[in-house]
């Protein structure tokens, strides 16, 4: 009867979310027209060649909020959840608007990160893969590995958030995935929690995919990973020994490992790790020859992968370590392909791009102009 109960009320949330955020989309368009929150390209990095309206977030924020409000159970750790994502969705918007510097832009998702996180939103605890009932205790270290986790997957989603249906596609992926992991270990309050997430991620991708009507934007992409790192450690998943482990880092595993790759690649060339580049997966994929389409089915077929591997990892106990492996080599080694491919490419346009005369006309004085 209960678990009967707890799906009705997550459908009623899904449905709920999803008719909010479906609904009110072309209202948010037309304000982020006339407040001036445009895409325009500008750079090789966007896959879009006319101007688009991005602030499409907060069509998929007002769908969440309201479902969770009518279904959801509003304690004093969900209102400070909810509170960091106000935070989180109005630093989108204004950085929709103009651009803010990454710095002011990092100290506004670590003040959102910290409104959870001291309200006992945290990771208490690792558990220890390789001996049962053990755990490794964080202690005074709880807060900042939390602000650290909510904050990196913050950016992870925003980074892939670079072609038309990716982004929005893989959090309802996770939202799917994180529902049916929290009914599998009757957590209501999570479950009713991602099934509003994935109803108002599915309402808003009509207007996402290619060809895109309206982006998301930072507004977006920063709440969506907002939501999804904190309810990741919310409620039961504080505390169930695999999920606190390792269930976080496989349904989530493609963005947490294309930032990851992101940040090595970076650093490795003496750039900042927060510079915008065109090396990201999806990137990668359109430079093998893919179309946008194709690049955001192969993405979601991995990500929904990774969102299987980590449903059966909860529930299967002789193949938990097998299902860990390959799904984190699955990653490794798509990753590494197209790194590959993208280091072949790379030589190969210096071998076949002839050498000038700086001071020659046209040379490295005149293409710097």
């Amino acid at each position: 009867m209960i678990h009967n109960s707890l799906m009705l009320t997550a459908l009623f949330a899904f449905v709920a979310a999803l008719a909010v955020s479906f609904a009110v989309t072309p209202a948010v368009k037309i304000c982020a027209k006339h407040f001036g929150a445009v895409d325009v390209p500008k750079d090789n990095r966007r896959m879009h060649k006319v101007p688009i309206p991005r602030m499409g977030g907060l069509a998929i924020f007002l769908g969440f909020i309201i479902s969770v409000a009518l279904f959801g159970k509003l304690d004093q750790q969900m209102c400070a959840i909810l509170l960091g994502a106000v935070v989180v969705v109005m630093l989108g918007i204004a950085d929709d608007k103009m651009a803010l510097p990454p710095s002011i832009k990092f100290a506004g998702q670590i003040i959102a990160a910290l409104i959870p996180a001291l309200s006992g939103v945290d990771i208490e605890r690792f558990t220890n893969p390789f001996a049962d009932g053990s755990y490794f205790s964080l202690g005074v270290f709880s807060i900042p590995v939390t602000v650290i986790w909510i904050v990196g997957l913050i950016n992870a989603v925003n980074f892939i958030d670079g072609l038309d249906g990716l982004a929005v596609g893989v959090s309802s992926i996770a939202s799917i995935t994180m529902f049916t992991i929290a009914v599998l270990v009757s957590e209501t309050y999570v479950a009713i929690v991602m099934a509003a997430l994935a109803g108002a991620c599915i309402g808003f991708m009509p207007y996402n995919m290619n060809p895109a009507k309206i982006f998301m934007g930072d507004t977006g992409s920063m709440f969506l990973g907002y939501i999804l790192a904190t309810m990741s450690i919310q409620g039961l998943f504080k505390f169930y020994a695999v999920i606190s482990f390792a269930v976080p880092f496989i349904m989530l595993g493609l963005p947490i490992f294309d930032t990851a790759f992101a940040i090595i690649r970076r650093l490795l060339k003496g750039q900042s790790p927060l510079k915008a580049d065109r090396g990201h997966v999806h990137h990668r994929l359109i430079d093998m020859g893919f179309d946008q389409k194709q690049s955001v089915a192969i993405l979601y077929v991995l990500s929904a992968i990774l969102g299987l591997s980590a449903v059966l990892l909860t529930t299967s106990g002789e193949v938990k370590i097998i299902i860990l492996v390959i799904a984190v080599l699955l990653s490794v080694m798509i990753g590494m392909s197209i790194t590959a491919y993208e280091q072949h490419s790379e030589q190969k346009h210096h071998e076949e791009t002839p050498q000038q005369d700086p001071e020659a006309p046209g040379g490295k004085e005149d293409q710097h102009e």
